[in-house]
């Protein structure tokens, strides 16, 4: 399958242009026998609301391929057509939420998407910048799940409205899917996405010298790569890199898988079958190179274990996409090599539960407020505002969220 470029939509990009031409000349025509010409602002808030119909219909036509492709590949038996009807149910009723933070995602000002970070396809970037920027702000570098198959940097609208009223600027980064690329292609736009934010978030108001990367489920295994790769370089080569460990603070993984040996069967039962899998893996041979839980034990990467950051692992123990043993698994893991890490378990949440249902639901939020009281750790003023922060907006009823977690696919 050729490389196609899925973030813009020349056809609707085009038609968007012509008619916004013709429109403009039309008017102006009109408007110079009887009255000045509109003022320039006037103008230049038509032209933005265009380019925003136009990004909104490019957005949407990606996705669209995007649901496509992973109904191609994973095909379209009895038991991913049940799949599907779930997945189409869970949607609808989730969709009072999605609709708002997509208006966010589309509309506000402080969403600068698509900012270019590499020369590949999909190596773009959404920033999430808080309103009030009168000072160096921390950042989040996000990758965001997908099954290595369906990831997209939109995918992380929501933690990056969330965050950036807290104060906190997002980076939601985009890589190739599979078949686009494969696993070493997507830990390489990860890893330069990162090399991006270091080295220019400072232009856009965050603080270079409080960067954290995060991660949710497969986007959690691909960034666990790329910090560790990237671990494994500096201990053994000392060379100059285009970013270097040192410059992230911690680094959060939500709902992640940290050894693929553990993960193919148990991926193949629920309908990510074996020969897809490894496909995206490079093949079996590739297994232990991406599996971090393992590359952190290999007696060559020793050295990397100390030049790692805090690693804080979040998991639901009713996961069934991903078990919450992988998380358990890879903090022994670090901690056996004499790495800082943590885990924290979630009893009775789900694959989806924390990181789209409870922020949906608004209000107190355990991990949330976790990861805000982290980044904010020795910052007075930032722990002040967090206290007098207001309950975060419920988005979904609670009926509608319960019915979505009884007959969630995930």
């Amino acid at each position: 399958m050729p490389d196609v470029n899925m973030e813009t939509n020349p056809f609707l990009s085009g038609v968007l242009s012509q008619t916004n031409m013709g429109t403009t000349k039309r008017h102006t025509r009109r408007r110079s026998a009887s009255r000045p010409s509109p003022a320039p602002k006037q103008l230049s808030r038509r032209q933005s609301f265009s380019r925003d119909i136009g990004h909104a219909a490019a957005e949407t036509y990606l996705v669209t391929r995007l649901s496509f492709k992973l109904l191609r590949y994973l095909g379209v038996g009895y038991r991913w057509m049940i799949r599907l009807v779930a997945l189409g149910c869970y949607a609808m009723l989730l969709m009072p939420g999605f609709l708002q933070v997509a208006y966010y995602y589309f509309f506000s000002s402080l969403v600068q998407r698509s900012v270019i970070y590499g020369d590949q396809p999909r190596n773009r970037l959404d920033l999430y910048l808080p309103e009030n920027r009168d000072e160096p702000k921390p950042v989040v570098a996000f990758v965001t799940g997908g099954a290595w198959i369906i990831g997209y940097k939109a995918w992380g609208a929501l933690l990056g409205q969330q965050l950036a009223e807290r104060d906190i600027m997002v980076a939601c980064i985009d890589y190739r899917n599979f078949p686009q690329g494969t696993i070493s292609d997507m830990v390489e736009d990860v890893s330069q996405g990162i090399s991006f934010v270091c080295n220019n978030i400072a232009e856009y108001g965050g603080d270079p010298n409080r960067i954290y990367l995060m991660g949710q489920s497969a986007g959690a295994h691909i960034s666990a790569c790329a910090l560790l790769n990237q671990a494994i370089k500096e201990s053994k080569e000392g060379d100059v890199m285009s970013w270097s460990v040192s410059q992230i603070k911690a680094y959060f993984g939500l709902s992640g898988g940290y050894n693929l040996f553990n993960l193919v069967d148990h991926f193949h039962s629920r309908g990510l079958y074996r020969s897809i899998f490894l496909s995206i893996m490079e093949g079996e041979q590739s297994l232990q190179q991406y599996s971090p839980e393992i590359m952190i034990q290999d007696q060559t990467a020793r050295g990397a274990a100390s030049l790692l950051p805090r690693i804080i692992l979040f998991h639901g123990t009713m996961d069934y996409s991903i078990p919450s043993e992988s998380s358990k698994a890879f903090a022994d893991a670090l901690e056996g090599v004499g790495a800082e890490a943590e885990l924290i378990l979630y009893e009775g949440k789900t694959h989806t539960d924390l990181f789209l249902q409870d922020p949906l639901r608004g209000g107190k939020d355990e991990l949330f407020d976790y990861v805000v009281g982290h980044i904010h750790s020795g910052d007075a003023e930032g722990l002040a505002k967090d206290s007098m922060a207001p309950p975060r907006r419920r988005l979904v009823p609670e009926l509608l969220l319960k019915l979505a977690s009884k007959i969630s696919p995930f």
